[in-house]
């Protein structure tokens, strides 16, 4: 019997494209009368170029970049809405082997403490700036993604001015490890399996984490091309349920054997299943020691698949503040509309599946676990804090684009 549905999509290889392919592979996408045709890229910009023209009906994407092309700051850009995240987490910083000493010698320790290292990096930064030296180089792997706002934020909260005192380039996820052990770049922010793939080779050392920086921080989406959504509603909608389903199967510690083996396929993420096992299960390898993090990457529970308004409104003002976009209430709103909460709730409400109740919600103001009001099943959020202690209000924004000294206090 014909899939009632045929969808085109694109992905990365990363592990956080792993919804996407168990929706596919274990037949979630196929219960739902959805055909899904998975293509694997190298580069975001492909991703990115290749949906605009119409080669893809949809995408893993990095979270600002729909709205990024919404705003115009892309070319070949097409208007793109996020109905369904793929989940929380799961970047890390990695830096050389010679900037980690580096940074031990100035107090750093293995115990991922954004604050602590990034004190000890700024520490490292002015000694080399003192001596003349070239600003250490990093990688992120785009310009409008979560990598290069997180590790902006991250290093403007230790005093460090990511504009001025370092050099950032953009360097595509599966390069990342072979640029550091080839002495092109001193460290980079990317996701999983590519900083252990630096571990495991023993050239690289994992300074801190996206989990640490912001808990339970948005990452990856899926982008949708609007006009296509517009025309084949049902068609998402049945994507969005296989999807859900996906997500919960990936998040299941009992599946982690077969989504390893599934993943590593060459047609998907191509390395072992070893490798994959720290995004997995939260335990990563630190210089011969291993530490377990809470909640390193969720693809299911805590609103992991949810499109936060809010998510895609701290996405915004990272973009003003480091210069992309001017501050108007038509981009805010621009914005704030690539997200898609309504669809989400459409697809899934027959589900009887947990529904937030707000499209948006303050960020970083949950210390702990916390249940809140939901439609369908109970749900808890949190804790979702920013190491910095700051909090994000999606009602105050010109309030928080105002903030002029980023850099937390000093003790």
């Amino acid at each position: 019997m014909a899939a009632e549905h045929q969808i085109n999509a694109g992905f990365i290889p990363l592990f956080d494209s792993a919804v996407l392919v168990a929706a596919r592979e274990i037949g979630f996408a196929a219960r739902e009368g959805v055909d899904l045709t998975l293509s694997r890229e190298t580069s975001w910009a492909n991703i990115r170029d290749r949906i605009a023209i119409g080669h893809f009906d949809l995408a893993h994407m990095l979270g600002p970049m729909p709205i990024a092309c919404n705003l115009g700051l892309t070319p070949l850009a097409s208007d793109t809405i996020v109905p369904f995240s793929l989940g929380l987490g799961g970047n890390c910083v990695t830096v050389s082997n010679v900037v980690w000493a580096g940074m031990a010698a100035h107090g750093a320790l293995p115990d991922l403490d954004p604050a602590r290292a990034g004190k000890a990096l700024g520490a490292l930064i002015r000694e080399r700036a003192n001596a003349g030296r070239d600003p250490l180089r990093f990688a992120v792997v785009h310009p409008h993604s979560g990598h290069n706002f997180e590790l902006r934020y991250w290093l403007a909260a230790c005093g460090i001015d990511p504009s001025r005192e370092i050099e950032i380039v953009i360097v595509p996820p599966p390069f990342m490890a072979d640029a550091l052990a080839a002495g092109r770049i001193d460290g980079y922010c990317a996701g999983e399996p590519w900083n252990s793939v630096s571990v495991v080779a023993g050239t690289g050392h994992i300074a801190t984490v996206k989990a640490a920086i912001w808990k339970t921080s948005p990452e990856k989406v899926v982008g949708v091309r609007k006009a296509w959504a517009e025309k084949h509603p049902e068609a998402l909608s049945a994507l969005l349920r296989a999807l859900h389903h996906a997500a919960r199967w990936c998040q299941n510690p009992a599946n982690r054997g077969e989504l390893a083996a599934l993943m590593a396929q060459p047609s998907f993420l191509g390395v072992s299943p070893a490798l994959q096992m720290p995004i997995l299960t939260g335990h990563l390898a630190l210089g011969g020691a291993e530490l377990s993090v809470e909640d390193f990457f969720l693809t299911f529970g805590k609103a992991a698949n949810f499109p936060w308004k809010s998510h895609a409104l701290w996405f915004y003002t990272q973009m003003v503040r480091w210069g992309q976009i001017k501050h108007s209430a038509a981009h805010m709103a621009l914005a704030r509309d690539t997200y898609r909460p309504d669809l989400y709730r459409a697809a899934l409400k027959p589900l009887g599946v947990a529904l937030p109740g707000a499209n948006a919600k303050v960020e970083g103001a949950l210390t702990a676990a916390t249940p809140v009001g939901s439609a369908g099943a109970s749900l808890v959020l949190g804790p979702d804090g920013f190491f910095d202690g700051r909090i994000f209000d999606p009602d105050r924004i010109d309030d928080y684009l105002a903030i002029r000294d980023w850099a937390m206090p000093t003790s």
